[in-house]
């Protein structure tokens, strides 16, 4: 049967239908009425699948990928930076409203599942995929399935504390890695170190041309990076790291992030032939697309 994978976010919501063999037949974007309130949200997936099917001349499985998840307690939807679908039955809304099963998930799950596919990770047994964008997530896929966790938040790297003086997070919390991985995270630090920039690939840009504030704020970042990403390396091992988000574009993540990784990862020190970092940090293959494909995928080929 044909899936439909709706990327629901912000700004923007995305539609496409995948056959069998993950080959796109259709995609559609619409501005997301966000503005407009929780139920002009719901109506407006509700006819995006609705006219993606009629294009198609066909019902499909639909999986819907947002930000948050949904509340293992109260099956509403919780930690979403639109704000108007907090607190509300979003899954239970639209099963009734299409009337038939849906499947949803964190975006940052639906990213990992689409590279985990068919994407730069295709073929591996266990698949930790990043997003760093304006915010950090991940999402762990194990033998071609998503792993959620008890309370949905399996892959959350993204708010653990990484330095406990660090700066305020919208979660509660003080520090977490989304506060210095992000790109207002890296803005952030390099104006407080004295720079003047109005966005986070401009310090990526002055850092390449050899400005020292610049250059600084990006190597405090790399060890940040290898700091952050050691623990989920340590825990869980993966046999190869997918990054996604904007700031997966700056290149020294794939050149000098694996020697910061290695300087923290569980290694064997005094065993040179152990002392090493065989897990791979692959660049996406998918961008922008990979999370509407992993929220139809999150049907499999059923």
């Amino acid at each position: 049967m044909l899936r439909i994978g709706i990327d629901l976010g912000g700004t923007k919501t995305e539609g496409v239908v995948l056959n069998e063999t993950g080959a796109e037949l259709r995609r559609e974007r619409r501005p997301t009425p966000a503005a407009e309130g929780y139920e002009a949200v719901v109506a407006g997936v509700v006819a995006l699948v609705t006219d993606l099917e009629t294009a198609i001349g066909q019902p499909c499985r639909v999986g819907v990928g947002t930000p948050g998840a949904i509340s293992a307690r109260t099956g509403r939807l919780k930690n979403s930076n639109t704000t108007c679908l907090n607190g509300r039955p979003i899954l239970d809304d639209l099963r009734r409203a299409l009337a038939r099963p849906i499947r949803i998930a964190n975006d940052a799950n639906c990213f990992a599942l689409s590279e985990a596919t068919d994407g730069a990770a295709r073929g591996a047994d266990v698949v930790f995929g990043i997003i760093m964008g304006t915010g950090v997530g991940g999402g762990i896929v194990v033998r071609g399935r998503l792993l959620e966790g008890l309370q949905h938040i399996a892959g959350e790297w993204g708010h653990n504390v990484l330095e406990a003086d660090g700066p305020p997070c919208y979660c509660g919390k003080r520090g977490c890695v989304e506060t210095f991985l992000s790109g207002p995270g890296l803005l952030r630090d390099y104006r407080a170190a004295g720079g003047a920039a109005a966005s986070a690939s401009d310090v990526v840009a002055r850092a390449a041309a050899g400005e020292t504030a610049a250059t600084a704020a990006l190597e405090r970042y790399l060890d940040r990076f290898g700091r952050a990403l050691s623990v989920v390396v340590n825990i869980l091992d993966p046999d190869v790291v997918v990054l996604g988000g904007g700031m997966s574009n700056i290149e020294t993540l794939y050149t000098a992030g694996p020697e910061r990784l290695r300087r923290y990862i569980f290694a064997a020190h005094g065993h040179a032939a152990d002392d090493e970092l065989r897990t791979p940090l692959k660049r996406n293959m998918y961008g922008d697309s990979s999370g509407v494909r992993g929220a139809a995928q999150l049907w499999g080929t059923e």
